[in-house]
Parts: C-alpha cells; structure tokens; sequence
C-alpha cells in the first residue's frame, strides 16, 4: 500500500441503529378505503348542511305569509243534512267554493276555498274560510267568495283571523 493514501481504521463497535419503541396493546390497522369513505362522508354531510342552512334562511325577497281565515255565513236559501250547501242562486255556495283575496291595487294574492257548511238557524249555513300563503304587507286586503264582489278587511283583521262574510 501506498503511504499517501491512509486507509480508514476498522470499525472496532457494531454501527448504531435507530431505537423503535412499539406502542403496548395489540396494533390496529385502519384499511385506507374505510378512512377515505368516512372523510368523503363528512365532507358530503357538511355540504348538504350548509346548502340546507342557507337556502333555508329568512331570504328578504320572500315576503312572510300568514293564513286568512274566517267564516262565510248563507242566511237563506241553502240545503240542510250532511252537504250544508247553497241552493237556487245560491248554488255557487259549498265546499269548495274559491276564496280570492286580492291586495288594495286588486292584484291577486291568494287562493283558497270554503269548508264543509254547517246548518244554522232556519235556512243557512255557516262555512269555514281558509286561505294559505297570504303575503303580509298590504294596509287592507279585498276578499272575495266565489263570484260574489269584494268586501274590504284591514289587515289586522286579516292576520288575526277575523274575516266575517255573509250572503243571503
């Protein structure tokens, strides 16, 4: 061997390795397929969440609604037994007859129908009023039965349930 080139001394100790502790207890191992479908389920649950939060919101556009209700009252002229109807020209008068409630401008709000009549006095029939999904707004609402022309209801009146109609 050369002099100028200086061989390295011969390791005299076993090299040293890095010390891996085991955690005590047996060892789990999660499949990578399970963690992913649990993450992806979070995620999709969370996204449905929040759409289902902020379409679900008080949205200004929409205007608040309330349920107009009341009764309709036929004096005469009207059938009596199971079907408490109007009849001659009262005819128009039943079940199911159309509620319009319009706004002051005469614009259509709203429509519903007449209840089942319930025999009254001599000749007549009262029926309930129901009318769903009224805008909240206007001062006075118009209401009309039927064919019957328009009668004027504040909107106090209206959004507490006091619509009083009568024919006959």
């Amino acid at each position: 061997m050369d002099e100028t080139t200086a061989m390295p001394p011969a390791p005299t100790a076993e090299p040293l390795q890095a010390a891996v502790e085991k955690p005590a207890g047996p060892s789990v191992r999660v499949p990578v397929w399970l963690v992913a479908g649990l993450v992806g389920f979070a995620a999709g649950a969370g996204a449905v969440g929040l759409t289902w939060g902020l379409s679900s919101s008080a949205d200004p556009a929409v205007p608040e609604t309330f349920t107009l209700t009341g009764s309709m009252s036929l004096n005469t002229g009207s059938t009596k037994g199971a079907a408490c109807a109007g009849r001659g020209g009262y005819s128009d008068i039943a079940m199911g007859a159309s509620v319009t409630v319009y706004d002051e401008g005469g614009r259509v709000l709203a429509t519903g129908t007449l209840g089942g009549g319930k025999p009254k006095s001599l000749d007549g029939c009262d029926f309930p009023v129901t009318v769903p999904n009224v805008p909240k707004g206007p001062q006075f609402y118009q209401v009309e039965v039927s064919h019957r022309g328009r009668i004027s209801l504040p909107k106090a009146d209206a959004e507490a349930g006091l619509l009083a109609v009568s024919l006959g």
